[in-house]
């Protein structure tokens, strides 16, 4: 699967979100290491503390789903700026998906690529203990 494909399929869920409070909808597609493709989207609550990012839906639909073994991810939202995943999410792709390819982009284009060991250097994992 291409970059292009999973940004595609990221910009798809991402017309799934449900964010009323912050009109920011953001999109995510995780890919297994089999070639299959789970999404997610962001879904607002009243609380905001409630609130679940796209990419940890889309990781938590994947292991519930008895996928344990990733590729990449591709996050896409309308911005002009790569929109890299939040601290929580940098957390929760760290410990489902290891150091995965982040794939970052737009509406119309990829805005970014990196590992995610760099946007999480120094992770706390179960070395850590």
């Amino acid at each position: 699967m291409t970059h292009d494909e999973l940004l595609d399929a990221a910009r798809k869920a991402r017309w799934y979100a449900h964010a009323p409070y912050s009109h920011f909808q953001v999109g995510a597609a995780l890919l297994t290491l089999t070639g299959d493709v789970i999404t997610g989207c962001n879904i607002e609550n009243a609380t905001y503390g409630l609130t679940l990012c796209a990419e940890r839906v889309a990781v938590f639909k994947a292991v519930s789903e008895g996928q344990r073994h990733f590729r990449a991810v591709a996050i896409v939202a309308d911005t002009e700026a790569p929109t890299p995943p939040c601290g929580a999410c940098r957390q929760i792709l760290w410990e489902f998906c290891g150091d995965v390819e982040v794939v970052l982009g737009n509406l119309e284009k990829m805005t970014a690529r990196y590992q995610l060991s760099e946007l999480l250097p120094l992770p706390f994992d179960g070395r850590s203990f």
